[in-house]
C-alpha cells in the first residue's frame, strides 16, 4: 500500500522492511539487519501465498468529514494502529530485539490482512499523524456498492418492499390519548426512520425493492457497518491451519490498537439555531434523548436503533418499560409505607411496650450486660411498625403479580419491537471460533456444520476445567461467608462496647449503630469482592476454552450473577431467616466462636432488613451512578492526554472525524448494565415485603441511569457496531427465575420474620384487639438459669414455658405458618399461570401484520420464472419463510 507523505529519515527502516527483502534500502542493508529481516519476511510468507491486488490512488486535499479525500467514498470502519518509531542505527550490530521482532511480525500481519481486505472488495485509505517519537495510522474502509449488495444477500438483510405508518409502541400514549389527556412525556423528534414492509434481500430482484436506484442510500450506516465488520471477521491474516483471521484476533494480539465505525458528525449542537431536520444523527439522539433535560420524555427508539442498532435498542426499550412499570409499583408502595405510617398510633403491642414503665425486666444481653426495661426500646417498636403491617402483606402479593405481569407484557412489546425493528426471525449463523480460543485450541477437527477444519479442543478437558472453575466460585463463595461471619462477628463488638459506654443513648441505640456501620461496612465488601470475582469468572471462563463467543457470554454471565446474587443477596437472606433463630434461651445460650448468637433488635428483624436493604441498594445505586458519571470521563482524559502530544504536532490542521473519535474510549457492551438492573430487580421483588420504598428509589435511580447510558453511548463511547437481537437473551430467563424465587422468599419472609402470622393467632385465639399480646409473646427466665447464677428474675421473647421447652402455642403457629406458605404459594403461581396463559406473547394485531406483510412480499417478489422465491424461502437458508 502507498503512504501519505514522506516519513521521517529515523524510520526509513521500518518502511523497506514493510515492503519485503527485494525493497530494502541501502541503509538497510548497511545496518546489517537486512540478513535477518528478510529470512523472516520469507518464512512468513511462504505460509500461505499472498492476495496482492494493485491498489493506488492520487492524494487529493484533506476532508473533514466521513469520507476519503476524493469527498466521494464514505467512511464505513477505521482502523488503527500506532507505532513507535525507530531510531537510526537502533539494533545495527545485535540485530533485532524481541519487541522489534514482534512489531515486524506485526507489520507483516497488517500488510496481508490489508490485501486480503483489497481482495475481498474493500476500499482502503490510509492516513497518519507524526509526533516526536510515534506515528498513529488511520485506515480507513469503506464498501462499494457490489460488496455491499453481495453481503446483504449473504447475511439474509431485510430490505423494502413498501412504506407504512410507523406505529407508536408506547402504551401510555395510547392510555392517555383515549383518556384524551395531555402526555407530557410526547415529544417530536424530526427525521423519524420510515417503517417498511420487507422481506430478506435478493440481488436478482433488487429492481422490486423501494430505493435500489439511489446506490448511495440504499443502505443504511450500520447496515454498511455490519457488512464491513462481517469481512473483517472473515479475512485472513496469517496461516489458515492456525486459524490466524479476523480483526478481533488482530486486536488481541496488539497488530491494531482500535477498529471501530464512525460517529456521523460532533454531537454538540450549534452555538446558533438549527432547525432539528438539518442535525446530523448524533446531534439529534443528543438534543432530543441524551441530554438531563429530556429527562421525563420517551425515548426515541427508533432513533436509537437506526444509529446503534438492534441489539443497544432493545437494551434502552427494556430499561425504559422496566423504569415506566416501575412507576406503578412506586406508587402503591409508597402509599403502603405512608399508611403505615398514619396507622402507627394503633399499633397496640407498640403502645403496651411504651406504657409499660418498669413493668417487663428483660434478660442481659451479653454476659456481662444488666437487666433492662422494655419500654426503652418504645421507638423502635412503633418504628418497626412502618415494615411490619398488614399492608405489606398486600404489597408482598401485589408484587408477585406484578412481576410476572411486567415480564408477560415484555414479551409482547418485544415481539413487536422485533417485528417492528425486521429482527424477530433473526437467528445467529453458525458462530465462528472466538479468537483466542483459536489461538490457544490444541488441535484442528472438520465442523460439522461448514465441513472446514478449524480448532478443536476436547469436551472431556473441557468438563474438567469446568469442574475445577466451580470449585474455585465455591471458594469464593466460602470467603464471601467468612466476609458475613466477620461482619457478624463486628457487630456483636461494636454493639457490646457501646453498652457499657455507660451513655443511656448509646446504650439504648446500641444495636441500630452496630447494624448501621456493619451494613456501611458490608456494602464496601461486596463493591471490592465484585470488582474482584469480575476479574476471576473472566479468567476462569477464558480457561474453561469455550468455542464460540455466544457460548463464552453465557458462561461468564451465569458465574458473575451466581457470585453476585451470593454477593449482595447473602446478608439479607441471614436477618431475614436466620438471624434471631438459634438465639436459645437463659442458660443455654446458642454461641458461634465463643459468641452469643444474635438475636433481632428492638423493633425485630423485619427493620433490620429494611435498614439493610435500603444502605445496601441505595448504596451501590449510587456508586454505581458515580463510577458512570466519573470513569468515563477519566478514561477520555487519559486518553486525550496520551494523544495531546500527536495533535500537537499537527497544527496545521483541526482533528479530523476519525481522529475524534479515536480520542473515546471503546465501548464496554451492556452486560455490566443488564447486571446491575437484574440484581435491582431481585431487590424490589425478593425482599419487598420487608422494603416497600424499593420501587421508588429503583424509579429515580432509573430516570438518572437512562441519561447516564445515553450520555455514554452519544457522547464518550466510540460508535459500536450495530448488532442485531431479537431480545435480551439470558436475561429474561434470570429475570422470571427471580420472580418466581420472589414468591417463594416473601412467602417465608410473612411466615416467618414478620409479626403478621402471630398477632392475627392471637387475635383469633385471645383478643382481636391484640390487648396482653406484649406479655404473651414474653417469657419467663427458667428457674435453672435463676438458680445457678443468682440472677435477677426476668423475661425473653419466646413462645416457650419456664423449663425452656416450646408452648402449644408454638406449635399451631408452625402449622399456621407452613399452612400460610403452603396457600400463598399455591394460590400466587395459580394467578401467575392464568396471566401467562390469558396475556398471549405475540398480540393479535401484530400476528395480523405478520401475515399481511408475508403476502405482500410474495406478490411483490413473485415471478413466473422464480418459483423458489414464490415459495418465500430465504437465500442460503432453505425453507426459512420471507416475512
Amino acid at each position: 500500500m502507498m503512504k501519505k507523505g514522506s516519513r521521517k529519515q529515523d524510520v526509513h527502516l521500518l518502511l523497506d522492511l514493510e515492503q519485503g527483502p527485494a525493497h530494502l534500502s541501502r541503509g538497510a542493508l548497511q545496518n546489517g539487519v537486512h540478513h535477518t529481516a528478510a529470512k523472516e519476511w520469507q518464512q512468513g510468507e511462504e505460509d500461505d501465498d499472498p492476495i496482492c491486488i494493485p491498489y493506488s490512488w492520487t492524494p487529493s486535499p484533506d476532508s473533514r468529514g466521513n469520507y476519503f479525500r476524493d469527498r466521494k467514498t464514505k467512511i464505513d470502519f477505521v482502523l488503527v494502529w500506532e507505532e513507535k518509531l525507530w531510531l537510526p542505527g537502533r539494533g545495527a550490530l545485535a540485530g533485532l530485539t524481541r519487541t522489534e521482532r514482534q512489531r515486524l511480525q506485526h507489520h507483516r500481519w497488517r500488510q496481508k490482512f490489508q490485501r486480503n481486505l483489497q481482495a475481498a472488495g474493500l476500499l482502503l485509505e490510509e492516513e497518519e499523524t507524526l509526533g516526536e517519537q510515534r506515528a498513529v495510522h488511520y485506515l480507513k474502509l469503506s464498501a462499494p456498492w457490489e460488496v455491499l449488495i453481495y453481503y446483504a444477500e449473504d447475511l439474509c438483510m431485510r430490505a423494502p418492499l413498501q412504506v407504512q405508518p410507523n406505529p407508536d409502541t408506547n402504551g401510555s400514549a395510547e392510555i392517555l390519548r383515549q383518556l384524551r389527556l395531555p402526555n407530557p412525556l410526547q415529544q417530536h423528534v424530526p427525521n423519524k426512520p420510515l417503517d417498511f414492509y420487507t422481506c430478506a434481500f435478493r440481488k436478482s430482484k433488487l429492481s422490486k425493492f423501494l430505493g435500489s436506484d439511489s446506490p448511495d442510500s440504499y443502505f443504511s450506516s450500520t447496515q454498511r457497518h455490519r457488512v464491513v465488520a462481517e469481512i473483517l471477521a472473515r479475512t485472513m491474516y496469517g496461516k489458515r491451519k492456525h486459524a490466524e483471521m479476523g480483526i478481533a484476533r488482530l486486536l488481541a494480539e496488539g497488530a491494531y490498537a482500535a477498529a471501530f465505525p464512525l460517529h456521523e458528525g460532533p454531537f454538540e449542537l450549534p452555538s446558533y439555531h438549527v432547525p432539528g431536520a438539518d442535525l446530523n444523527p448524533r446531534q439529534l439522539l443528543f438534543a432530543y434523548w441524551a441530554r438531563w433535560c429530556c429527562w421525563h420524555k420517551y425515548q426515541p427508539l427508533d432513533h436509537v436503533r437506526e444509529y446503534f442498532g438492534e441489539k443497544v435498542a432493545i437494551y434502552f426499550a427494556w430499561l425504559g418499560f422496566y423504569t415506566a412499570w416501575l412507576l406503578p409499583a412506586a406508587i402503591v408502595g409508597t402509599l403502603v409505607f405512608l399508611s403505615g405510617l398514619l396507622t402507627m398510633g394503633t399499633n397496640t403491642p407498640a403502645e403496651e411496650i411504651c406504657s409499660s414503665g418498669g413493668t417487663f425486666v428483660m434478660c442481659p444481653l451479653c454476659a456481662t450486660c444488666a437487666t433492662w426495661n422494655i419500654s426503652e426500646i418504645c421507638p423502635m417498636a412503633k418504628l418497626g411498625y412502618l415494615f411490619d403491617n398488614p399492608g405489606t402483606v398486600f404489597f408482598s402479593i401485589f408484587m408477585s403479580f406484578w412481576a410476572m405481569a411486567f415480564l408477560e407484557h415484555w414479551r409482547r412489546k418485544n415481539a413487536t419491537l422485533a417485528h417492528h425493528w425486521d429482527c424477530s426471525d433473526f437467528q445467529e449463523e453458525e458462530e465462528r471460533p472466538r479468537p483466542e480460543f483459536a489461538a490457544m485450541a490444541p488441535q484442528m477437527a472438520q465442523n460439522p456444520v461448514t465441513g472446514l477444519k478449524e480448532p478443536y479442543f476436547p469436551p472431556k478437558t473441557r468438563l474438567s476445567r469446568m469442574v475445577t472453575g466451580s470449585m474455585a466460585i465455591l471458594i469464593m463463595l466460602c470467603v464471601v461467608m467468612i466476609f458475613l461471619v466477620s461482619v457478624i462477628m463486628y457487630r456483636g463488638i461494636v454493639s457490646i462496647v457501646m453498652f457499657h459506654t455507660g451513655n443511656p443513648v448509646l446504650m439504648t441505640q446500641a444495636g441500630n449503630i452496630a447494624n448501621i456501620s456493619s451494613t456501611f461496612l458490608n456494602l464496601v465488601l461486596i463493591l471490592l469482592m465484585g470488582k474482584v470475582y469480575t476479574s476471576l469468572a473472566e479468567q476462569l471462563t477464558r480457561w474453561e476454552m469455550h468455542r464460540t463467543q455466544t457460548l463464552h457470554e453465557d458462561a461468564f454471565t451465569f458465574k458473575v450473577f451466581i457470585f453476585q446474587f451470593v454477593n449482595f443477596y447473602s446478608s439479607p437472606f441471614y436477618v431475614a431467616f436466620f438471624k434471631g433463630r438459634f438465639v436459645g434461651y437463659p442458660g443455654q445460650y446458642g454461641t458461634l466462636l465463643g459468641m452469643r448468637n444474635e438475636d433481632c433488635g428492638p423493633g425485630g428483624c423485619l427493620i433490620e432488613l429494611a435498614q439493610q436493604l435500603f444502605i445496601i441498594m441505595v448504596g451501590k445505586q449510587l456508586a454505581n451512578n458515580v463510577e458512570e458519571f466519573v470513569l468515563p470521563k477519566i478514561k477520555a482524559w487519559w486518553q486525550k492526554r496520551q494523544l495531546a502530544g500527536l495533535w500537537g504536532a499537527q497544527m496545521g490542521h483541526d482533528p479530523r472525524r476519525w481522529e475524534d473519535d479515536y480520542e473515546l474510549i471503546e465501548c464496554e457492551g451492556l452486560f455490566e448494565e443488564y447486571l446491575e438492573m437484574v440484581l435491582q430487580f431481585g431487590f424490589i421483588t425478593i425482599f419487598v415485603a420487608a422494603f416497600p420504598l424499593a420501587p421508588l428509589f429503583a424509579l429515580l435511580n432509573n430516570w438518572v441511569e437512562i441519561r447516564l447510558d445515553a450520555h455514554k453511548f452519544v457522547c464518550e463511547y466510540r460508535r459500536p457496531v450495530a448488532e442485531r437481537a431479537q431480545g435480551i437473551g439470558v436475561w429474561l430467563l434470570i429475570l422470571e427465575t427471580m420472580a418466581h424465587l420472589s414468591v417463594i422468599v416473601n412467602a417465608f419472609l410473612i411466615a416467618f420474620t414478620s409479626d403478621f402470622l402471630p398477632r392475627l393467632l392471637y387475635q383469633y385465639e385471645y383478643h382481636s384487639h391484640l390487648q396482653g399480646y406484649v406479655n404473651f409473646t414474653l417469657a419467663q427466665a427458667p428457674r435453672t438459669y435463676l438458680a445457678h447464677g443468682n440472677h435477677t428474675p426476668c423475661r425473653y421473647k419466646a413462645f416457650r414455658d419456664e423449663t425452656g421447652d416450646f408452648t402449644l402455642f408454638y406449635w399451631k403457629l408452625l402449622a399456621v405458618r407452613l399452612g400460610f406458605i403452603l396457600a400463598f404459594e399455591h394460590v400466587v403461581f395459580f394467578f401467575l399461570r392464568l396471566i401467562a396463559w390469558m396475556v398471549p406473547d405475540v398480540p393479535a394485531d401484530l400476528a395480523l401484520q405478520v401475515k399481511r406483510e408475508r403476502y405482500l412480499a410474495k406478490q411483490a417478489l413473485a415471478d413466473n420464472q422464480d418459483a423458489l422465491f414464490s415459495q418465500g424461502t430465504c437465500p442460503r437458508s432453505p425453507g426459512r419463510r420471507v416475512h
